[in-house]
């Protein structure tokens, strides 16, 4: 997507380096890091530098591949896989990523090792950039049947950040937004800013408005008192884990827009590249592994100064504590339908497994 205009992506390489967008300065600096070892791949992913799922898998891809070009043994990218997939422990993808590369870099003879993980979290990049133009391809329809339906413009509403922020690039739930702003359907998104950490406010406004697309930023309370007036014609998300009975794992907030939207008739999609399915699990309220997040991240704000300056304040009374959990689960019963790459299928564990799994 785009940055004033330039072809942009979050994650790029160039001449056996990695680089990232530094996410924690958004909206108000585009800063660009530069990965040198596992190491910063792992800091990187842990310290939400890079956030979003399939992000976060194409970055530990890269991570293992920058670990097999300085210690290739299999004791090093073993160790290594270990301490990248403890980074974060709720997307799936990252472990998915991970494993992938190991499994073609051990294949390999130890002098072949590094080339081998390169071009394979290579291919893992440029496989979310098609993946994502996949999803966005098939949720178009759902945007234009609306559009068909009545006058003005088509209201969506979107928590946190799943768009190209969040991915290699298109984004998942942004990537039909996209598309239909492309093909002149008119748009309105309504953003929610996704506390604790904005990112609906600080990342998904940001990309919108350089693309062009229309949209207002609104409290997370909002959503439910737009859905009763009826000014939400859709609702997309992403997710971070999906389950075999589809139970979708996404930033917390999202089950209470599935519940708003489901009391007000409203369709509620989750787009879903299939490296997010995992099949291991059933039941995504008990056995999805819910990520708790530091305290300060409720505690503290961090923003820009009329001067420009960025500062951080505390918005809580001194002593009071604070949870943090970064997850909630949507029971499969309130998801319309998943939006992938391979089509738009039902919440229902037949339909997903019937899916074609991803390479690796």
């Amino acid at each position: 997507m785009r940055v004033n205009g330039e072809p942009t992506r979050p994650l790029r390489s160039k001449d056996g380096r990695v680089f990232v967008i530094d996410q924690r300065q958004l909206p108000h600096r585009l800063q660009v890091m530069p990965l040198d070892d596992m190491a910063a791949v792992r800091q990187a992913i842990a310290e939400m530098w890079v956030r979003g799922a399939p992000l976060i898998g194409a970055t530990a891809a890269y991570g293992m591949a920058l670990q097999a070009a300085r210690d290739a043994t299999d004791n090093g990218l073993q160790a290594a896989a270990r301490m990248l997939e403890s980074a974060r422990p709720t997307a799936v993808n990252l472990a998915w990523a991970v494993r992938r590369v190991l499994k073609i870099t051990l294949a390999q003879p130890v002098p072949r090792r590094a080339a081998a993980a390169w071009a394979e979290a290579e291919a893992i990049a440029e496989e979310d950039v098609a993946v994502n133009a996949a999803i966005g391809s098939h949720g178009l329809p759902i945007i234009e049947a609306i559009a068909r339906s009545r006058p003005g413009p088509v209201r969506v509403l979107t928590h946190c950040n799943a768009g190209w922020l969040a991915t290699v690039d298109w984004g998942t739930a942004t990537a039909p937004l996209y598309q239909a702003h492309a093909a002149g359907i008119p748009l309105q998104v309504w953003v929610d800013e996704t506390r604790p950490r904005n990112q609906g406010a600080s990342l998904t406004a940001w990309e919108l408005g350089h693309e062009g697309v229309p949209h207002t930023v609104i409290a997370d309370n909002a959503g439910g008192h737009l859905m009763q007036r009826g000014q939400v014609d859709l609702v997309i998300v992403g997710c971070d884990r999906v389950t075999a009975r589809g139970d979708a794992c996404n930033k917390i907030g999202t089950y209470l827009k599935a519940l708003a939207a489901r009391d007000n008739g409203v369709p509620f999609y989750v787009a879903m590249p299939t490296s997010t399915l995992d099949l291991s699990l059933s039941d995504g309220v008990k056995e999805v592994p819910i990520e708790e997040r530091p305290a300060r991240e409720v505690t503290h704000i961090t923003g820009r100064t009329q001067g420009g300056q960025m500062m951080e304040v505390q918005l809580t009374p001194k002593g009071s504590a604070a949870a943090n959990p970064a997850f909630d689960v949507t029971p499969a019963r309130l998801v319309t339908g998943f939006i992938t790459e391979q089509g738009v299928v039902a919440a229902d564990e037949a339909a997903l497994r019937a899916l074609k799994a991803p390479s690796g």
